[in-house]
C-alpha cells in the first residue's frame, strides 16, 4: 500500500488530511495488536495510554522550518474488573466496551481530527506534516519503566508533504 509505514509493531495503514472550512482535518488508521505483556499489565489494573501527535510545519529556506500548528490527542485504556469491561477515555469522553477488540478498534484510528486553523495555513507556502502514534510508556508505573519489555514498544512516525489542496502527497 502506498504511504503505509510500519515500525515497532504498529502499521500506519491510512493517513490523510483535508482542508475544511474550519481549518485542516486529519484522519488516520493504524494496525497493531497488544503484546501478551501489555495485555497482562492491563488486566492487572495498569492503564495504557496511547498518544497521537500531529505537527504542521512550513518550509523555509533561510531558517528552521516554522511550526504553524501542533496538536496531541491521548487515549487511556483501562480494564474495569467490577463491570468486566474495558474503558477508553479521551478528554471528557468515556466509553465502555465488552471486549478488548472493541476497545482497540477505537484506539486504532481517528477521523476528522482538527489539527490547524485556517489562518495557520496559507495557499502560498510549502508545508509538511509530522505525525506520530505511540504507546506512551512514560505514563506506566515507574517499576514497569525500569525493566521495560519490548512488548510495550509500539510506535510509528511519518513525515509527509502536502499537495496544493492540502491533501497529503503519496
Amino acid at each position: 500500500m502506498p504511504g503505509a509505514a510500519r515500525a515497532e509493531g504498529v502499521e500506519l495503514a491510512q493517513l490523510s488530511t483535508r482542508r475544511a472550512d474550519d481549518g485542516l482535518e486529519l484522519s488516520f488508521t493504524t494496525r497493531f495488536e497488544l503484546s501478551r505483556a501489555a495485555e497482562d499489565a492491563l488486566h492487572k489494573g495498569v492503564p495504557l495510554y496511547f498518544v497521537a501527535e500531529a505537527t504542521v510545519l512550513r518550509n523555509r529556506w533561510y531558517w528552521r522550518d516554522a511550526r504553524v500548528a501542533q496538536t496531541e490527542r491521548t487515549w487511556r485504556l483501562a480494564w474495569q474488573p467490577l463491570t468486566r469491561q474495558y474503558r477508553v477515555s479521551t478528554g471528557g469522553l468515556h466509553q465502555s466496551f465488552a471486549t478488548l477488540d472493541e476497545a482497540m478498534a477505537v484506539l486504532r484510528g481517528q477521523s476528522g481530527w482538527h489539527i490547524a486553523e485556517p489562518k495557520d495555513i496559507e495557499d502560498s507556502g510549502s508545508y509538511y506534516l509530522e505525525f506520530s502514534y505511540r504507546l506512551d510508556v512514560s505514563q506506566l508505573p515507574r517499576p514497569m519503566q525500569i525493566g521495560l519489555q519490548s512488548g510495550f514498544s509500539l510506535s510509528v512516525d511519518q513525515k509527509r508533504g502536502f499537495n496544493g489542496d492540502f491533501s497529503l502527497k503519496q
